[in-house]
């Protein structure tokens, strides 16, 4: 018993110790001043859309209004099951649309089919959008200062969500707040590499054409390219005030479907870059060491929160049973507590956080099980549907 109580508190002192530290290095975070750019780069704006018959053209259209030159930057839609009607109408847009289709279809699969027919001369930077994200009309504009004034060859915007009609929409808007603020500010604010988001992410063209050409990932592709970068020492820069809007999920289904394969590729991740993850930390690549173990060895933030806060009451019933007594776990759910509420952008402190908090006992559970259910979920590819009416 002695032993079990001591490797879950080490466990959760790690889990605590990681979240607080950059938490509150997330605070120090500072975007780099921007220089007036000596020329506009040309962009590739990349959008796989798999079944998004009723996102696509919305998306497609807004993507065209940029406060940056028109004739040096195109929207890529990669259409991969989209319905006759749609791919007509996106055809009449000043847009490109490269159809794919394939037997089992993935992300990695469609980009790669596209980039296959774009020119590499023909553009600096890709960015690769999800089919229900709008950028800010500064984006790229933003972006062309920032790399031409820097020469970063992976930088991650921001993704706020462009949603909150439910209760479980808010909450996973908070998430995506909070992961903003760990894993890119304050990765990003520690001289580490951001973590990438799959979307609202900018790359080196020629770059993320060979890296992707090279991988055959199924889920969390982001991850993977993420540490396929680290291994050639390029770190990718989060850029705060590049702001995409990513629809979040309201149904609870599409929820579970989004988070078991978000948590399944995590863990394939993990055992597929362990080995080099260790090596990496015994020669002092710690960035790449930090990418690939320390962030992916973690259970899920939430079923982190919901363990710690159970613990932590079973704990203070049971004291005088503990070996430490319950003094450990509430400081540890003290200091967990402060680091999640200073992550949180104050835009989200209002009575619908109230309300939607009611429903976080019931998304534990839901989370938890998950974790039963991962067998084979990395090896077959999961569509999330969208479609959200935003508020």
């Amino acid at each position: 018993m002695f032993i079990l109580e001591l490797i879950i508190l080490l466990y959760f002192v790690y889990v605590v110790v990681y979240t607080a530290f950059f938490a509150f290095a997330g605070v120090f975070y500072k975007a780099l001043p921007l220089l007036p750019p000596q020329r506009n780069l040309k962009f590739c704006v990349l959008i796989p859309s798999y079944k998004e018959d009723a996102v696509i053209v919305d998306v497609a259209q807004k993507a065209l209004n940029q406060n940056y030159a028109h004739d040096h930057y195109d929207v890529v839609i990669i259409a991969d099951s989209l319905q006759p009607s749609t791919i007509a109408f996106l055809q009449t847009l000043p847009i490109k649309v490269i159809e794919v289709q394939f037997e089992s279809s993935t992300k990695v699969k469609s980009l790669n089919m596209a980039l296959g027919q774009l020119p590499t001369d023909k553009y600096d930077y890709a960015v690769i959008l999800d089919a229900d994200n709008i950028m800010e009309p500064d984006f790229l504009q933003r972006q062309n200062a920032l790399l031409a004034g820097y020469g970063f060859k992976a930088v991650q915007g921001q993704r706020k969500p462009k949603n909150q009609n439910t209760n479980l929409a808010f909450l996973d808007g908070v998430s995506e707040a909070i992961n903003n603020h760990v894993y890119r500010q304050g990765h990003t604010a520690a001289g580490l590499s951001s973590s990438i988001s799959g979307s609202g992410v900018v790359f080196d063209f020629a770059l993320l054409k060979e890296k992707l050409s090279k991988m055959t990932s199924i889920g969390g592709f982001d991850r993977e390219l993420e540490l396929q970068l680290l291994q050639e020492g390029i770190k990718v820069y989060y850029y705060k005030d590049a702001v995409v809007y990513d629809e979040k999920i309201s149904q609870a289904s599409a929820f579970q479907n989004q988070r078991k394969r978000w948590i399944s590729s995590q863990y394939f991740y993990l055992r597929k870059y362990f080995k080099s993850g260790m090596l990496a930390f015994f020669k002092g690549n710690f960035t790449f060491f930090n990418s690939a173990i320390l962030r992916n060895i973690q259970l899920p933030r939430l079923i982190n929160l919901g363990l710690l806060t159970v613990l932590t009451a079973l704990a203070v019933l049971a004291h005088n049973y503990l070996a430490w007594g319950a003094t450990p776990w509430v400081v540890l759910f003290t200091v967990n507590t402060i680091a999640v509420l200073i992550s949180i952008p104050g835009e989200f402190y209002s009575k619908k956080m109230l309300k939607a908090l009611l429903d976080l006992p019931g998304i534990f559970v839901r989370m938890f099980l998950l974790l039963f259910k991962l067998k084979n979920a990395n090896k077959k590819f999961i569509h999330t549907p969208h479609g959200a009416t935003s508020e």
